[in-house]
């Protein structure tokens, strides 16, 4: 057996890899890791009770095998209170430490439409409790996603509008321009803390206008110039 043998020679089998479709092309992107931007629009702070003051912004991840490129949704277990929360998603090409803002679109692949799906009553019970929030964030099938849209088609978003609506009736809607913390500012931020790579997607945050879903709905994302997301839930 040769070096390259044993090395391969897993005692259980790989776990496929995470990938979602590029647009208009039958080429995939693979996903690395998965960050979100917290309370990353003021209006949002306030309606979850916070000061949207600029601080520093705060991450948390979700698993990477947790995105949903199938459209379907499986209310989670051990809920009864999910809510959906429409993002931009940016999509790296390279990454580093340390990125300085006016260098940070230089490493963008594309950018998607992402719905951070939350267990809002296990993370409202872990931030009582002073614990990490991965039961009410980072669940099975979690993170819905459109197909990532290359920046040479897009454009690089700094500004346009973003919405959701559930079953016909508008729920989200607010403008990229928004954005306490713009794109470029998250990744030089969240750059001082990992080491960013090929393949991370990183979720910007929400508008005001979070509510809970129920199975049966459904939910149509839209951010300017991207390709819409349609989930139902199941």
């Amino acid at each position: 057996m040769n070096l390259r043998e044993r090395i391969m020679d897993y005692v259980v089998d790989l776990a496929p890899q995470p990938a979602v479709p590029v647009a208009g092309t039958r080429r995939s992107f693979p996903v690395r890791r998965l960050y979100c931007v917290g309370r990353n629009y003021a209006e949002h702070a306030r309606e979850m009770g916070h000061d949207p003051r600029r601080e520093k912004p705060f991450f948390f991840q979700k698993a990477a095998d947790s995105i949903v490129t199938d459209g379907v949704f499986p209310y989670p277990t051990v809920s009864s209170d999910v809510h959906h929360e429409i993002e931009l998603v940016v999509a790296l090409k390279a990454g580093g430490g340390n990125i300085p803002a006016a260098k940070a679109r230089d490493i963008i692949y594309g950018f998607a439409v992402g719905l951070d799906m939350t267990r809002r009553d296990l993370q409202a019970e872990a931030k009582k409790a002073g614990r990490p929030w991965e039961a009410g964030k980072a669940f099975d099938r979690a993170a819905p996603i459109s197909a990532i849209t290359p920046v040479e088609q897009s454009g690089y978003l700094v500004k346009g509008a973003i919405t959701l609506d559930v079953n016909g009736e508008r729920r989200q809607s607010a403008d990229l321009a928004d954005m306490i913390w713009p794109v470029a500012d998250i990744i030089a931020e969240l750059s001082q803390l990992f080491l960013l790579a090929p393949g991370d997607l990183i979720f910007t945050g929400t508008p005001a206008g979070v509510a809970a879903v129920k199975r049966g709905d459904k939910l149509h994302g839209e951010i300017a110039r991207l390709s819409a997301l349609d989930v139902v839930v199941t």
